[in-house]
């Protein structure tokens, strides 16, 4: 075993199923994303620094300081260099997750028009409270109510309309923030279209201003496109509510057909659930032999699904790959995000079939659907049978499903926490100033192979509610506090006796699952629930957020737009821009006097919890509350 083999096992053996399954792909001769990263290294130290540009053919540009090489063709140095790259890469992850919420908006105008039967409102009260609560008919019929609401916020992505409906839900003085420094984002499209104009040549050469800009990016995601997907999500699909399931690679059935749904939408996998509950679909997989039709989710479309569905979650970014390697995945069928081009190489070294459903999301050598709200029932349907077809072709000698699912509790939309505290923030906020519930860090991201899978989440969330600060958790870290038996009411025995307290008086876990990575902004909002209620800005509530092992464009937008909301977050590894002291001084520690709330860099996740924990514990102080969990005297 070579020496970078060595470490790949090391960085995925911290999940029995995991290392067991590498070893078996490693048998069978099939590379994997372990693999392909040894073909990679060492990586290019410069463009890992963020000094490498290539946005012209003046170019690419390789900013070296203090060889000779310290500035690009244009004369861009390294600050300005790294600024550039940073804002588009910021950009490309707010566009993603707007481009997500604009889908379900227009699903929802579809069904407003009634252009569509396949899809209906299922939380009719939602539609309507959130029609009064932006100011749009919530007294007409369902439709009326519904083509309203839906361009109301399609306005939202315009540059000319009455601004984003959602910042009304900030507190008065961060907005005042905001419009100071000029970040208040001001059309969903616009900011990353701006974004792209600015970072080309000849546009802003000041890299603060292009890092302020970024913030403004990023906002537009977080207080306008996410929020957007969540909400509409809700209304389409229904709120979710407090559900049991199961989670691992143990969800896979040997007996059934299953379908694993890939990517983010649930546009795309709530028809696959449907379909896969159709009697003669049911019936064509009964004559081939299988027990039912098992639909299973993957990364954060498998969130969507979990959350309001009670769908089983088999697995994480860095599990999709191995998903295939049990012999036991009939199908994958995908949407778009987070989905690994790769994936469709490994299911042709098995039966597996690998169906894409997005127009943008071209995959080669998948077999390929477009779906719309007009045709979504029949290919979803169709691609089912595709996955039906698959289960009678599969070698049944060589299905390997390593480990057994294990329970977990979803659905906690601020909706059921808001409900399961009698309505209001009143209890929650008690809890706070008692010290029962010091604080609470939302747990997000991917996984990213240069660390060992799940291990940073699972060991910073142990960490955090020892100190009784309790964790919502969304997106990939989902898998891996599930595997961990944290999603559990029982795990509130691994707690601090305060928070335990609480738990075991609500029946919930201490780690609370809210969603896909879109469903940030349940964090966010929330978070502006709690400052209002209290007459405070965000920054000055005793909260945080983490993303110990992240790796994408999106995870960058809702790191920003949590600082920029006033929310101090972690990450487990730095962004590219340590190739300028001035920004990364600016991240760490500039943004504390500009947004009240900055990063903090952090590959240990013991030594995460206790930073994050200090900075909990500084800002119960500074409200006038005692330090808790037994920290009154260190304090």
């Amino acid at each position: 075993m070579s020496e970078f083999h060595k470490k790949a096992e090391e960085c995925s053996m911290w999940t029995k199923e995991a290392g067991y399954l590498i070893e078996k792909a490693r048998a069978l001769g099939i590379p994997l994303a372990w693999d392909r990263l040894e073909k990679q290294s060492p990586q290019c130290n410069v463009c890992e620094m963020g000094l490498s540009c290539a946005k012209c053919v003046m170019g690419p540009c390789r900013i070296i300081p203090g060889l000779d090489r310290d500035k690009g063709v244009c004369g861009a140095g390294a600050d300005l260099t790294v600024a550039r790259n940073f804002g588009r890469f910021v950009a490309g992850g707010s566009a993603s997750h707007s481009d997500h919420g604009r889908d379900l908006v227009e699903v929802l105008w579809e069904i407003g028009e009634g252009k569509t039967e396949a899809y209906q409102i299922k939380d009719e009260e939602k539609l309507r409270r959130l029609a009064e609560e932006l100011g749009t008919d919530s007294k007409g019929d369902t439709k009326t109510v519904a083509k309203g609401l839906a361009e109301r916020l399609g306005a939202d992505f315009s540059s000319f309309g009455p601004g984003l409906a959602f910042l009304a839900r900030l507190p008065k003085k961060r907005l005042e923030l905001w419009d100071k420094l000029g970040i208040r984002p001001r059309g969903i499209d616009r900011e990353p279209v701006e974004m792209l104009h600015r970072t080309h040549m000849g546009v802003d050469c000041d890299p603060v201003s292009l890092c302020l800009a970024a913030a403004r990016v990023s906002l537009s995601d977080g207080w306008g496109g996410s929020m957007c997907g969540t909400e509409v999500s809700d209304i389409i699909f229904g709120t979710p509510k407090p559900n049991k399931t199961t989670v691992n690679l143990g969800v896979l059935k040997k007996d059934h057909v299953n379908i694993l749904v890939h990517g983010h939408s649930p546009v795309v996998s709530e028809m696959v659930l449907l379909a896969a509950k159709d009697p003669s679909i049911l019936k064509a997989a009964a004559d081939l032999g299988a027990k039912g039709i098992n639909v299973c989710g993957l990364c954060c479309t498998g969130n969507e699904l979990l959350m309001r569905q009670g769908i089983p979650l088999a697995g994480n970014h860095m599990m999709t790959e191995l998903t295939m390697v049990t012999g036991a995945v009939d199908a994958i069928i995908a949407d778009y995000q987070c989905i690994m081009p790769a994936l469709v190489d490994v299911a042709q070294c098995f039966h597996t079939k690998f169906i894409s459903t997005s127009d943008k999301g071209h995959f080669p050598g998948a077999e390929r659907f477009h779906f719309t709200p007009h045709n979504a029932k029949a290919l979803a349907e169709e691609a089912v049978m595709i996955a039906v077809r698959a289960f009678g072709n599969r070698d049944q000698s060589k299905v390997d499903i390593p480990v057994e699912p294990v329970s977990m509790l979803s659905g906690f939309s601020n909706e059921a926490v808001l409900g399961a505290l009698g309505g209001t923030p009143g209890p929650l906020l008690d809890a706070i100033k008692a010290g029962s519930v010091r604080g609470a860090v939302g747990i997000v991201g991917c996984n990213n192979p240069k660390l060992r899978q799940d291990e940073c989440h699972v060991t910073l969330a142990k960490e955090l509610i020892k100190k009784d600060i309790l964790v919502l958790v969304t997106g990939c870290a989902t898998g891996a506090m599930g595997k961990a038996g944290l999603l559990l009411p029982e795990a509130a025995e691994l707690a601090g006796a305060g928070l335990a307290g609480v738990c075991k008086a609500l029946g919930v876990p201490p780690v609370l699952h809210v969603g896909s990575c879109v469903d940030n902004s349940r964090i966010i909002h929330l978070c502006a629930v709690l400052a209002n209620a209290l007459g405070v800005d965000v920054d000055q509530l005793p909260v945080a957020a983490s993303a110990p092992e992240w790796y994408s464009e999106k995870a960058a937008a809702i790191g920003l737009y949590a600082v920029a909301t006033g929310i101090t977050t972690h990450l487990g590894l730095p962004p590219m821009i340590l190739g300028s002291p001035a920004i990364t001084k600016l991240a760490l520690e500039g943004l504390n006097q500009v947004l009240g709330a900055a990063f903090i860099v952090e590959r240990d996740p013991v030594k995460a919890a206790q930073l994050l924990d200090k900075h909990i514990t500084s800002k119960r102080l500074a409200l006038g509350l005692s330090a808790g969990n037994g920290k009154e005297a260190a304090a």
